[in-house]
């Protein structure tokens, strides 16, 4: 027996992870959605939408950047902040390998908004939009509020609601923006980035909200019903410094009312992902319909060399045989050649 295994003889062995036995089959089943539908930012040209970039007046383009830089800030949160603290409480060690692929993904969202920023913006338009999201104090209040719920509340319950929130319902007031430009055939490219971060977000909100689920259906009555006041009152919370948020962004351009209605539908959402009652009478057929159009994250048809789609398949790959080294001889010469290397 050598010095290092005598060291840790009393230790707990370590478990390997063993996808041949989950106990949770959503897992696995969510494991296989995300990886299915992984892609990168730079397979998008977001270069042909200068076009229409030079098209907007200053406003929109403000609108544009500064939306973008807020969503930047968050999923920046999401990365740094939200799946460290998710994973503090995992019951399963497939639902950590979920986390790590979800933590991964808004390191991907966080830099594909740089990629845009990169192409449609000026060195100095850029340090302003981060200058901005670093400081402005609705926006910062938004990120905070959820960090310090995912540093410093006991409750992995807590956790749980917060990262919903921001999944489905704060991201929203700024995705408004790239699916009024896809409705209107403008920024299609860009929209593209955001419809494949859209339905990133879709199975991580879900996701999260099932596991929340699975803990709160073990709860006593009373102890819901405390679960339950608590996510209310933080969204209440929430959505009241959201409003503010949405002045401040779009009230120059006129659509701070329709992005508040698109909030409030995307907020009755997040809360039935965590199996509880709506509190907006707010339905789909309140939202501007070209939101609601293009929010629907099917294909889009792209060729596969030139353009990625939010559905892009990857290219089929088998192995090579020794005819596919005839390719340019005439039907003769093949026929000499296969004969040769009889």
């Amino acid at each position: 027996m050598t010095d290092l295994v005598k060291k840790f003889a009393d230790a707990d062995d370590y478990q390997a992870v063993n996808w041949d036995r989950v106990n949770d089959a959503i897992d696995k089943a969510t494991w296989e959605k995300l990886t299915e539908q992984f892609w990168l930012d730079t397979r998008i040209p977001v270069s042909n939408d200068m076009d229409d970039w030079r098209e907007l007046d200053t406003d929109h383009q403000w609108v544009v950047g500064h939306v973008f830089g807020g969503l930047t800030l968050l999923d920046t949160v999401q990365s740094q902040d939200g799946m460290q603290a998710l994973r503090r409480n995992v019951v399963t060690p497939h639902e950590t390998a979920v986390l790590n692929n979800i933590q991964f993904m808004e390191s991907v969202h966080a830099k594909s908004y740089s990629t845009i920023f990169s192409t449609l913006n000026t060195p100095d338009e850029i340090d302003e939009i981060f200058q901005w999201s670093d400081t402005e104090d609705f926006l910062q209040a938004k990120a905070k509020t959820i960090v310090d719920i995912y540093r410093n509340d006991p409750d992995p319950l807590h956790k749980k609601v917060a990262n919903v929130f921001l999944e489905t319902c704060l991201f929203y007031s700024g995705f408004y923006t790239p699916l009024y430009y896809l409705g209107n055939n403008k920024l299609n490219n860009v929209a593209e980035i955001i419809k494949l971060i859209l339905r990133d977000e879709s199975v991580h909100g879900t996701y999260i909200g099932y596991k929340y689920q699975v803990t709160y259906d073990q709860l006593t009555d009373a102890q819901k019903q405390a679960q339950d006041d608590w996510a209310y009152d933080l969204l209440y919370n929430l959505f009241d410094n959201e409003t503010n948020y949405a002045k401040l962004v779009y009230d120059q351009v006129g659509w701070t009312d329709e992005v508040m209605t698109f909030v409030q539908y995307n907020a009755n959402k997040a809360l039935m992902n965590l199996g509880k009652e709506p509190i907006f009478e707010t339905t789909a057929s309140d939202v501007n319909p070209v939101i609601m159009n293009g929010i629907n994250t099917t294909t889009s048809n792209h060729d596969f060399f030139s353009q990625v789609g939010n559905g892009y398949l990857l290219g089929q790959v088998e192995a090579m045989n020794d005819d596919d080294y005839l390719i340019g001889l005439d039907e003769d010469a093949q026929d000499d050649k296969k004969k040769g290397d009889r």
